[in-house]
């Protein structure tokens, strides 16, 4: 029992090096300050979701940054049938999701997507369709001033 303790307690030491260094690493970036800003994250939170989505470089909009996450609705069509009620994709990385949705249980203190969850919640949708709806917005919020950074640096 003793060593497994001794080992539990190791592994929450390596941990904590590694955040620290991975928060180090975050602040070299031009988008941590911008993300830092929204007010929405936290150090810790922030970390993961820049790690989470990487270079954001490599996305040519926001919705490719949406489907990179898998909150997209892929389209139903079959013949003349369309259908309307679509779920998420789930295709994409998963830790995104769930970092993001981290986020949006957090997400009162940004106004404009916290306003469109609420709206969303009006209209009937659940909580967490109103929470994947903005974190969809969220995200193209972050694509557009990530990418405004990287096109004054260049």
């Amino acid at each position: 029992m003793e060593v497994a303790t001794e080992q539990v307690s190791q592994l929450g030491y390596a941990l904590e090096q590694i955040l620290s260094q991975m928060q180090n690493l975050a602040k070299t970036l031009p988008e941590y300050q911008t993300i830092r800003q929204m007010g929405c994250m936290g150090e810790k939170l922030c970390v993961r979701f820049i790690a989470d989505i990487g270079d954001v470089r490599r996305f040519h909009n926001g919705k490719a940054l949406v489907a990179y996450a898998g909150i997209d609705a892929p389209p139903y069509q079959s013949g003349q049938y369309t259908g309307t009620k679509r779920r998420i994709s789930k295709r994409g990385n998963s830790a995104l999701r769930k970092t993001g949705y981290e986020v949006m249980k957090s997400l009162k203190s940004h106004p404009r997507v916290y306003d469109f969850i609420i709206k969303k919640e009006n209209e009937g949708k659940s909580k967490k369709q109103a929470k994947i709806a903005g974190l969809n917005k969220f995200l193209q919020i972050y694509y557009a001033r990530v990418m405004e950074i990287y096109k004054n640096i260049v």
